[in-house]
């Protein structure tokens, strides 16, 4: 059941359009074991699960792989329209550790857009509880 997308598992459709096409295209993302659960305009969200080789040297969750997931997210949200979106800066507040087994899914969500430049806030949940913000700063090109 690990890899396949969590709308497969339960029979329904899977993400499509130009966001998941690029998650399709993510070696990084999908070689960590992520799972695009849904994009739409201005949003997505994406699973991960907290594999051993994730954790540093106090047995939790390293912040790069949760940082990682809430970029991923902010990538599908900003990409949604077909345009080509990339990040021009972000930033993360860590609120709890996760540790290995923790299933975390990153909910990103547009809250402006000028132009071309955006900004998306990411909330990062194992289950309930918040372990992450994050907000990142888009810029669209070409």
């Amino acid at each position: 059941m690990h890899g396949l997308p969590l709308a497969d598992q339960y029979g329904q459709q899977a993400p499509r359009g130009p966001a998941a096409a690029m998650f399709a295209a993510d070696q990084a993302s999908r070689g960590l074991g992520m799972e695009l659960l849904q994009v739409g305009p201005g949003t997505a969200a994406v699973r991960m699960r907290v594999a051993l080789q994730m954790l540093n040297g106090h047995s939790v969750g390293h912040g790069g792989y949760v940082f990682m997931l809430a970029d991923t997210a902010f990538s599908c949200a900003c990409n949604g329209d077909g345009q080509v979106t990339v990040a021009a800066g972000a930033d993360i507040s860590f609120l709890r550790p996760v540790r290995e087994g923790d299933i975390l899914v990153a909910y990103a969500a547009e809250r402006a857009r000028h132009g071309r430049t955006g900004v998306y806030d990411v909330t990062v949940r194992r289950g309930d509880e918040v372990v992450a913000e994050f907000r990142g700063r888009s810029h669209t090109i070409g």
